[in-house]
This record gives C-alpha cells, structure tokens and sequence, in this order.
C-alpha cells in the first residue's frame, strides 16, 4: 500500500471565493461567452469560433428526436460547481487560500465536455478532448480539476485516472496541482474517502486511482481517464494509443489532451491538431471529438499586440498582460526568439527554431482540388527535380509546373518519395510517420537496405513522357546513373543542380515571396510539408543561406528537390525577360 500522507487542514487560513455562498449559472455564463464569441464582442480566432458554432449548431439539431445527442445542462454544470470548490495551488491566489474560480471559456470547455450525452443510453458523447492553447493559460490546472472530477465525481467503479507525458516532470505537472488540490481540501476526502499518497490518489472504496505515468505504460492500464500533457513534445502515438486501446472495457471513458504548438509536423500532435480542424471546418465527421485551438489567425500580423488575447484566454488574469507585450517586443528585435514567442505564446505551428518556412504561408498555399492532368493536357510549363539517396535518406522527386494568371506566374507542386524497407522497419521517432505515410501511399516502400534507383528511375521516365518537362534537373552527387538511363530512353533537357549555397539563395528567397502573394500552391502532401518543417536557413560566410536540418532525423530531401525545380523555372523566366528585351 502506498504511504499516505498527511493533510494539513487548511480550511481555517482559505478565503472563500466569490462563489461560495452563492450559485453561479454556469449554464449562462457558457451561453453568454458563446454569444459574445459569435457577435465578435471576445476577438478570438476562427477555429474558436467554428468550435462555438458546432456547439449551437448541435443544439438546434437536438429538436430532432432522431438525432442520437442530447444536452444536460446540469451535468455540466456538476463539474462546474466541483472545480470550484478546489484551491489553487500556486501564486497570489493559493497564497491567500483561494479557490478556483472559472474563467466563461473554460465554463463553455465544460459545459460543453460534459453536457452532451448520447440519448440512448445518457453516457457521455464526447470520449476525446483536444484543448490547445498558449502557455500560462491554466490548461494543467483545469486538466487537473478534470482529472480530479473523473475520480471522485463521476460514478465510476474502478475508476483509472493517468496523467502522461514523455518525462516523469512533465506528468506531474498536472498530477501534482490534482493532489495539492485534494491534499489541502480535508473535506472532500472526508466526503469521497480519498487518500492523498505520495505518487497516487486512491478511493479504497471504490478501487479507483489517479497517478501518472510516463512515456510507454504497457498494456495494463485500463483507464476511465487519459489525460495526456504537452502532446506536441511526444514524437510517437505510443503513450496516447496504448492508453486509448486500453479505453476498451469503459463505458463512457475520457481522452483529454492539452498542449501548446509546436515544432513538429510530423508528431502525433500535429496530426491531432489537423484532424480537430477539419472536424471544426466540416471537412471530417466525428461526433465523439472534441476540440478547441486558441490561436492567431493566418492573417493576423503576430507582432500586432492585439492578437495576444486570441492566443490567450486568460490574458491579464494568469497571464499578465504587461509580461506578455515585453515578451512581443523582444521577439520583433530578436529575430532568434521569433519563433519561440511565435509557438509558446501565440500558439502558432513553427517548425525548428530558426525556420526557414513560414508553416502558415504554407498551409495556406494548400489545394487539394489541383488536378495535374489538366495542367499537362494545358501544355503548362513543368519541370522535374530529383533528389537521390542511398540508404536512410528519402528519394523524392517533385514536379513544379508554371502558369500565367492576370499577368503573373503562378506556381503548381506534386511531390513523390521513395523510402527502403530497412529505413522504414528501424526504430525511431519517423517510424511510425513512415509506416503512416506508406499506407496512405504518400511513401513508396522499397526492397532492401538501399533506395532502389531502377525504380526511381523508370517513374522519372514516365513522368518525363508524360509531362514533356521545359528540364529534368538532378544532383549529380548521386544522380550521374539516372541522367544516363534518361538519356538513353529519350528524355532531353537534363540539368545539373550542384547544391551549393548560391544556387539555392535566390530560389529559396523567391519561393516565400510567391507564397506570401499567394502564387505558389501545392497538392498538400503531408511528406512535403514536414520536409518544409524540418528546412533551417543555414548561413554561410559569403552572406547567403543554405537549406540544412536541424537533427539527422528531420528529413529535407522533399525541400531540396523542390527549391531545386523552383530555381530553374525562375531562372528560365529570367532568360525569357531577356529574350523579350531583344525581340522589342
């Protein structure tokens, strides 16, 4: 039996809060927020205001007895009223002896979380949450309250609460406000029966525990509650999944996620994040997700100090205003801390620290309708790059077509890759990315332990007949092989691209310009885009810069491949400006 320790009562130093001795209407205070969120009263961003309006939009459709949810206010409302009845743990207010008090969004959070049932059977609808917000926004603290809730107040026989994270500090950063909170309320564990031990909080009645846990906890949890902390640090789903699989034999069980952005678009974080969004946008169905991304808009200047509260819920209340505006300051000056400002503080996706691509430009640049035959049976200029490798590296090949719009040229990206078997079997963070990918068909799987350039190659050629590309342009690094065999089966206009820091300068330069103008689009590959991630902006002594990587497993060649190509349909725009010049 673990060694319980000994509460101190503290009821006597706590000031009660504004709540006790009078009943908050928790249920109003969430309809008012939705209302000011909807007329623009709060400035939030739009996936906060998507999240508000799937909420309003489900209560509509509650008046049709054939749809399968329901909204309970008070059960809601019962978490509500739990949460504040429990104290802070850190700062002025758990100094003075104060207890929670509910911000309206985070009354919405649950009211929401908590109110939606299904009608057949009253269990709860929702059994994943994704909250993601800036730091200091209280997401711990309120994962906290939830988890604490999960245990004592959900009716839950056996109940198995688990905070997780990828380091025994960064789980207890929810664990452990959850047992101060119990520790410092004698009342509540006199009304529950809950003991306070030093790793784990247990109901002896009812079997139920409440501990966290770290990094891969094996197959024998079993919880009613999941709460997974700072997900974007996690490079796999191992933690998430086997707590999820183990979710199997409850009947209303809860997967709660709260995390900030952050580097990786290639973590399960970043894949979570995207499915919450197309489920906000309508994209994606699912009725039992939950999510809500505070955040800045594409738009949105970030050195703009207005934006600071869209990131920002709790702004001028557990984040102080003046911090966070000298904080902003100090990142439009310091062009090192950008992007740590940018990702912690705005919650906007950026990659390594000193990125070269704008993740957001990128994103935008997305059109999944593009269609490349129209663009081939257009007679549209293309062009194909190849970037080889032999081992652990992928190959890509990317194919850049170029078209006149209103007078400007625009454009068009389809990328392809290639990947041995051996490089995707081995264990690491891109794994389980590899093997995604390969069954998505984004990633073709090759024999052996070595990139199969035969079949590379007859790709190339196809793609070259089919195309009738202005060039064919290579690395001949690694590529002489390839350039012969194209050769040799008709294809023409083969280029070297020598990948040196002044061929890529001006390319690289050029690209974030048409993506800032909206001229640069791509087939929204998910390969592409964490290679785009993964691309620092090296600088070499001449003052130029050379796309590098960060660490040997965040992976460029997708970057490469298509800088590559961009660079010599520019530097073929270039030579047709001159030949206009002489024909005038």
């Amino acid at each position: 039996m673990p060694k319980k320790i000994r509460s101190r009562n503290l009821s006597r130093k706590r000031k009660p809060s504004v709540v006790e001795g009078a009943v908050r209407s928790y249920s109003k205070l969430a309809n008012t927020y939705a209302d000011e969120v909807l007329s623009g009263v709060i400035n939030t961003n739009a996936l906060v205001r998507l999240a508000v309006q799937r909420h309003v939009g489900d209560l509509k459709k509650t008046s049709d007895p054939s749809y399968p949810y329901k909204f309970v206010p008070e059960l809601g409302e019962k978490v509500c009223r739990f949460a504040e009845l429990l104290p802070h743990t850190k700062g002025q207010w758990a100094s003075r002896g104060e207890l929670l008090v509910l911000q309206p969004w985070q009354v919405f959070l649950l009211m929401t979380i908590f109110g939606w049932v299904r009608r057949s059977n009253e269990k709860r609808r929702f059994r994943s949450v994704y909250l993601e917000l800036s730091r200091k926004n209280g997401k711990s603290f309120l994962a906290a309250a939830i988890g604490l809730y999960m245990l004592l107040g959900d009716n839950e026989f056996g109940a198995e609460i688990y905070s997780g994270a990828t380091s025994e500090k960064q789980a207890w950063e929810v664990f452990m406000p959850a047992k101060l909170m119990l520790a410092r309320t004698p009342s509540l564990q006199i009304a529950t029966g809950a003991e306070v031990c030093a790793k784990v909080l247990v109901v002896p009645r009812t079997g139920s525990k409440f501990e966290a846990v770290v990094r891969n906890p094996g197959d024998g949890p079993s919880p009613s509650c999941a709460i997974v902390d700072e997900y974007h640090e996690h490079d796999t789903p191992l933690l998430h999944d086997t707590m999820q699989t183990g979710m199997g034999a409850r009947e209303q069980p809860l997967m709660l996620i709260v995390t900030t952005a952050g580097y990786n678009l290639a973590s399960p974080c970043y894949d979570k994040h995207e499915e919450v969004r197309k489920v906000l946008e309508g994209l994606v169905v699912n009725d039992q997700l939950f999510g809500v991304i505070f955040g800045c808009d594409p738009e949105d200047d970030w050195a703009d100090p207005k934006v600071l509260i869209k990131a920002n819920p709790n702004y001028g209340i557990s984040v102080d205003a003046e911090f966070l505006q000298s904080q902003q300051r100090q990142a439009m000056v310091n062009p090192v801390e950008q992007n740590k400002f940018k990702t912690k503080h705005l919650n906007i996706w950026c990659n390594v620290r000193q990125a070269w691509m704008n993740l957001q430009l990128w994103q935008q640049a997305t059109d999944t309708m593009l269609e490349e035959d129209e663009l081939i049976e257009g007679k549209v200029q293309s062009w194909i790059a190849v970037d080889l490798a032999s081992k652990s590296d992928m190959c890509s090949e990317q194919r850049l077509y170029r078209k006149m719009v209103d007078g400007r040229p625009h454009y068009y990206l389809f990328g392809r890759y290639w990947l041995p078997e051996d490089a995707i079997d081995e264990p690491g963070p891109n794994h389980a990315h590899y093997v995604k990918w390969v069954r998505m068909g984004l990633l073709t799987q090759t024999d052996g332990a070595t990139a199969d350039l035969n079949m590379i190659t007859e790709q190339v050629v196809a793609d070259a007949k089919r195309m009738n590309p202005v060039e064919v342009v290579f690395d001949p690094f690694n590529a002489t092989a390839m350039a012969q065999t194209l050769e040799q089966n008709g294809v023409k206009r083969l280029v070297e691209f020598t990948q040196l820091p002044q061929n890529f300068a001006v390319p690289m330069d050029e690209m974030i310009t048409a993506l800032k103008d909206g001229r640069f689009h791509h087939d929204g590959n998910e390969i592409t885009a964490w290679c785009m991630s993964n691309v620092v902006a090296r600088p070499t002594r001449k003052g130029l810069f050379a796309p590098t990587k960060d660490k040997p497993h965040q992976k460029i060649d997708g970057s490469i491949a298509a800088i590559m190509a961009f660079g010599r349909a520019i530097a073929a725009k270039e030579r047709e400006r001159a030949y206009q010049m002489f024909a005038a």
